[in-house]
């Protein structure tokens, strides 16, 4: 055995602290949390069980400085699981009532990585407001992972909630996303400058109620707020702010012409 190797792996693990444990737990829990609030096979009972178990485990491997402490209680994230379901049915009928191709609302709660990245966003975002660290990122990205729809549990994200489709879809730590507002696949909410300074500063943009943002829409920028009532076209790059009820276009030139050459040419 190499011994010098083993000393140089352990002192870099030592000094990085990393539990992939952690990461995997959490998916854990983040699966059987979905389960537990949807699935009619899974046992309600058995499982808040299960689930308290592992957010005791999490918890400690998170912050090991408060191992068996009573702060940050996993009874602190039970109190709020009815107003979760409230908003989370209220996304759910807003992508039936939204979509044409939805037939009905089981087919969102199964069918749609929009609504489940919805839902892990707005659980995580509990748990994010209870000041646990990592485990809401650890949440988000396993959804991320799942949907390919990055949002950041920072995020602040108002009722009815609509993600069509979804693949690509970025929403950074600091935007605002008002009421019932609908999003398509490709849209990115970011900041215009990555700065390491500007870390405890707004950096994404507002989006006010009842916005309409599709496919491939980039909105940029602390300052830019998108009016309410706006339609933001697909392929738009947005760094300033938009008036209520405007609609935003991107120009472009698209030229069709036959492959086959006629008789005379």
């Amino acid at each position: 055995m190499d011994i010098n190797l083993v000393n140089v792996i352990n002192q870099h693990k030592a000094s990085i602290k990393v539990s992939l444990t952690l990461k995997e737990e959490s998916q854990q829990f983040t699966k059987l949390l979905f389960k537990a609030f949807y699935d009619c096979d899974t046992d309600a009972h058995k499982a808040l069980q299960d689930l308290e178990h592992l957010f005791v485990k999490i918890r400690n491997r998170a912050c090991p400085e408060i191992k068996d402490k009573p702060c940050k209680r996993w009874e602190d994230f039970k109190d709020k699981i009815p107003d979760l379901y409230a908003s989370l049915k209220m996304d759910a009928e807003a992508i039936y009532n939204n979509d044409p191709a939805s037939q009905s609302i089981e087919e969102i709660y199964l069918a749609y990585p929009g609504f489940f990245a919805i839902s892990i966003y707005r659980m995580a975002r509990v748990f994010y407001q209870l000041n646990l660290p990592l485990i809401p990122r650890l949440m988000t990205e396993y959804a991320h992972s799942v949907t390919g729809i990055d949002i950041h549990p920072g995020a602040q994200i108002g009722a009815s909630f609509f993600i069509d489709h979804g693949t690509g879809v970025v929403i950074g730590e600091t935007t605002t996303i008002k009421d019932s507002v609908k999003i398509y696949q490709g849209v990115t909410l970011g900041a215009l400058t990555i700065k390491k300074q500007y870390q405890n500063t707004k950096r994404h943009p507002t989006i006010e109620d009842h916005v309409t943002i599709y496919a491939n829409a980039t909105i940029l920028g602390g300052d830019t707020v998108i009016g309410t009532g706006s339609v933001i076209g697909g392929n738009t790059w947005l760094t300033k702010s938009v008036p209520s009820h405007s609609v935003v276009t991107h120009n472009h030139q698209i030229e069709i012409f036959s492959k086959i050459k006629k008789a005379d040419e």
